[in-house]
């Protein structure tokens, strides 16, 4: 069932789209139905009776024309603009395929791929020139093609989506917009290049959260170069020397086809000697060659023809293995870290020795008695988080960590001061805190930080003064993911772009 709407326009001129001039004079007239919004349950078709006029300027090119309805209608529609709007509205929340099926629930159903061209036939929004810009890159695919998207950090708007994240991109994009006074960005190269190119009387904020996050990322490394500071020192009770166990007679397996084999062959070779056979006589007599007999007559015992897979070969990992045994009884029981570590002394050889060596000496071996040592990562977050926040079992092993290592105390020191400025915008103390960081030998990674802190110093002082910060571009980044999964497989740029900036 469907409403049919039957209607009839009584303007008595209209305007010739081409030249622009009134006319009255009409040609013919002839009926379009486009669809309505529906009512009641009901689809809705209007039957519009539509009349052709002729141009009255003679030099117009276009000989007759059809009037259109203001908010009704336009050229080629097959549906009402009420109706045209609320399919664009559905396509921009919901895209394709949801989109579609969201249109069949409310009685006027659409392809999927006629709201995505609704979408792409939008014009884009007129934008101003913002004071306040911030820059992010976003994955078209992730680890190949990335974007950039600019927002209006004041209005909370995007602005635009770049299709790449080339600097010279960048600087032609600011530099169409000399009004802008604030770039907020992440201390990516190419951002600070094209923002240095296309805006040099803008200020360039740095964002603080990516400053926070860098620090972190070196504090960790920090931690895991003192790792063996982070299980305190046990103090084992002392047990009286015992007598070391005497070798066994024999370090063959008992049972063994092969360890049996051998016996017996070594048994009868001897045998035979003994009775005063010769080592001919014997090869010929146990089908052997001469030269095996000539090894087990040379062997007393057959312990002595103990050679090849029983016997313990040299391998590159025996100088490292009281290295790894040492680890194992201080609780640090991964195979991967473990070979990452001897790697780092040299360990030519790759992970499966590491990972058969643990599997087959150290897995049955007992660990010591107590707590399990907490991860770099544990502490990492003990010291990156204020003091007052943290749980008192937390406050407690960062204590005892701490107490067992100076280097760790003293990073602890350099996060809280960094983290101090972070909290109440005081940028004026960092060259302060850089040329204290760099001077700390003892933590190479800090030092990387603040020398790396020194290349963009101008643009960190900012971000750690000023209130101007990158939040609001991270949370349409993530907005954008969010799109990009809606729509997997149709989300090129250009559609992307549309339904960032208009949704």
């Amino acid at each position: 069932m469907a409403v049919r709407v039957e209607a009839l326009s009584t303007a008595r001129q209209a305007t010739c789209p081409d030249c622009g001039s009134l006319s009255g004079r009409i040609h013919g007239s002839y009926l379009r139905f486009p669809r309505d919004l529906p009512t009641a349950g009901k689809s809705v078709v209007v039957a519009l009776r539509v009349r052709r006029f002729v141009c009255a300027e003679g030099s117009c090119p276009r000989r007759t024309f059809a009037e259109q309805v203001p908010g009704l209608t336009r050229r080629f529609g097959r549906r009402t603009e009420r109706l045209r709007s609320t399919l664009i509205s559905v396509g921009l929340a919901l895209a394709g395929r949801a989109g579609a099926r969201m249109t069949g629930v409310f009685g006027a159903p659409v392809s999927r791929n006629t709201l995505l061209r609704l979408i792409a036939s939008l014009p884009d929004p007129p934008t101003g020139t913002p004071r306040v810009v911030g820059v992010d890159e976003y994955a078209q695919r992730r680890g190949r093609i990335y974007g950039t998207v600019l927002v209006d950090v004041e209005t909370r708007r995007p602005i635009d989506l770049l299709p790449d994240r080339e600097a010279d991109t960048l600087a032609a994009w600011l530099a169409e917009r000399p009004g802008v006074e604030i770039v907020c960005r992440d201390r990516a190269p190419f951002f600070a290049d094209g923002a240095t190119r296309g805006a040099p009387q803008a200020l360039q904020v740095a964002d603080r959260w990516h400053l926070w996050h860098n620090l972190g990322e070196a504090a960790e490394k920090c931690v895991y170069r003192h790792r063996s500071c982070l299980r305190p020192a046990l103090q084992q009770p002392e047990k009286p020397q015992e007598a070391p166990e005497p070798a066994a007679s024999s370090p063959w397996p008992t049972g063994h086809r092969f360890a049996e084999r051998t016996r017996s062959k070594h048994a009868t070779i001897h045998a035979l000697l003994a009775a005063g056979h010769s080592k001919r006589s014997v090869a010929r007599q146990l089908g052997m060659t001469l030269n095996t007999i000539l090894r087990f007559s040379r062997a007393t015992t057959p312990e002595e023809m103990f050679t090849g897979q029983w016997q313990n070969r040299a391998t590159r990992l025996d100088d490292y293995m009281p290295y790894l045994d040492q680890r194992w009884q201080e609780g640090f029981t991964n195979a991967w870290r473990l070979w990452e570590e001897i790697k780092e002394q040299g360990y030519p050889r790759g992970y499966a020795s590491v990972r058969n060596y643990v599997s087959r000496n150290l897995r049955g071996k007992p660990q010591p008695v107590g707590p399990r040592p907490p991860s770099a990562r544990a502490v990492t977050r003990w010291i990156l988080a204020h003091p007052d926040s943290l749980p008192e079992r937390d406050r407690i092993q960062l204590k005892a960590v701490l107490a067992n290592c100076p280097e760790l105390t003293a990073l602890s020191e350099y996060v809280r001061s960094f983290g101090h400025m972070v909290a109440h915008l005081q940028g004026d103390q960092l060259p302060t805190w850089i040329e204290a960081a760099t001077s700390a030998a003892d933590l190479p990674s800090l030092q990387s930080f603040a020398q790396h802190l020194e290349r963009d110093l101008d643009a960190v002082i900012a971000g750690l003064t000023l209130p101007w910060n990158s939040g609001v571009v991270e949370g349409h980044v993530n907005r954008i993911k969010m799109l990009k999964r809606q729509m997997l497989g149709r989300a090129g740029f250009e559609l992307l772009r549309k339904r960032v900036l208009l949704a």
